[in-house]
């Protein structure tokens, strides 16, 4: 960690303001399989950096263990490859350590989730400031095809031959329900909402979380297929777009409404509902977030897909300074023993 630390400080002086797309690329081999979704979001990362006016420099990739921790080797910025689940912990350190950098997470469902559950939900609740991609394929895909915490009920893996029994984990309700500020969801063969979502995660204070649905074409080819392929999205997704009413459907013939707080589809052609009985989605209501994250697996519902919360919070880095600005003005700040010892310290003879 010292290492990276001293390196970001002496960085090169010659470096570009945000810069082209190609000097965030790399001159070794992508090594994912041909066909990963992992692909598009590599491209969409190095688009949207390229484009936010921050120097190469201030950029940090820091990822744990598994196909999406590959990452920061594939992007010519700083990184670091950690341990399995551990990614968060030593990202949330370097944000404290530097708060002027702009530090990203590549992790997956897998890494987040399982071994590194606890570090997710409590970097959310202290609202660190950081940006986390979340890749998920609902397998895990680097130890060749073993459930993982999003894989679904029933689901036949190297490691269920008969069927999971968990029921998945609500990557989106679990980060709303665990404080983070920023919250989205979108899909890998989508770059355009990609790049806008990453775009606005990377401008974002706070922790921003975005899960990507990214097809593993070797050990679970197809899983979102309903809800990214051309031929089914439009009618098996919705978009939150704040201050608009959620309309779906290959015709813009659908809609979601609240019956109390139970989101309902409803039919736009039929005359018995108008657009004016539709929810408009409001991004900065925690409730209706939670309301919209619990949609993803009810099959009676569409899937939602967007940014399903945006809080603005003080982030715990920023309270990290004040709490140092703070000591630093009390007399004998400087005194570490002082510090060390406390008020309820005694010496026994």
């Amino acid at each position: 960690m010292r290492s990276l630390i001293n390196d970001v400080i002496e960085a090169p002086a010659n470096s570009t303001i945000g810069g082209n797309v190609k000097d965030y690329k790399v001159d070794i081999d992508v090594r994912w399989c041909s066909g990963c979704g992992g692909y598009s979001i590599l491209a969409q990362s190095q688009r949207v950096m390229a484009s936010l006016g921050i120097p190469r420099e201030k950029f940090v990739f820091i990822s744990g263990i598994g196909c999406s921790s590959r990452f920061p080797y594939y992007i010519n910025v700083y990184g670091m490859h950690t341990m399995h689940g551990r990614a968060l912990p030593i990202a949330s350190g370097l944000k404290v350590a530097r708060p002027d950098l702009s530090i990203w997470v590549a992790t997956g469902d897998g890494d987040s989730l399982s071994i590194g559950g606890n570090h997710f939900i409590h970097t959310a609740r202290r609202n660190v400031d950081l940006n986390v991609l979340m890749f998920n394929n609902a397998i895990y895909g680097m130890t060749k095809g073993q459930y993982s915490p999003t894989s679904l009920k029933g689901q036949l893996t190297k490691s269920s031959p008969l069927g999971v029994l968990d029921d998945p984990f609500n990557p989106a309700a679990l980060a709303i329900g665990a404080g983070a500020s920023f919250v989205a969801r979108c899909y890998d063969r989508d770059p355009q909402m990609m790049q806008k979502i990453f775009e606005r995660a990377a401008k974002h204070v706070g922790f921003a979380f975005v899960e990507v649905y990214t097809n593993c074409v070797i050990f679970n080819d197809g899983a979102f297929d309903l809800f990214t392929k051309k031929e089914t999205r439009k009618e098996h997704t919705v978009e939150l777009q704040h201050g608009k009413p959620l309309v779906f459907g290959n015709n813009d013939d659908k809609g979601v409404k609240l019956d109390g707080v139970t989101p309902v589809v409803v039919s736009l052609n039929d005359g018995s509902h108008s657009i004016d009985d539709l929810l408009v989605y409001n991004e900065n209501d925690t409730s209706l977030a939670f309301i919209m994250a619990n949609m993803t697996y009810n099959s009676n519902l569409p899937r939602p897909m967007g940014v399903f919360q945006v809080l603005s919070r003080q982030s715990y880095n920023q309270r990290v300074v004040e709490q140092l600005k703070y000591y630093e003005s009390l007399p004998g700040a400087n005194d570490l023993d002082k510090l060390l010892l406390g008020e309820d310290s005694w010496e026994i003879e």
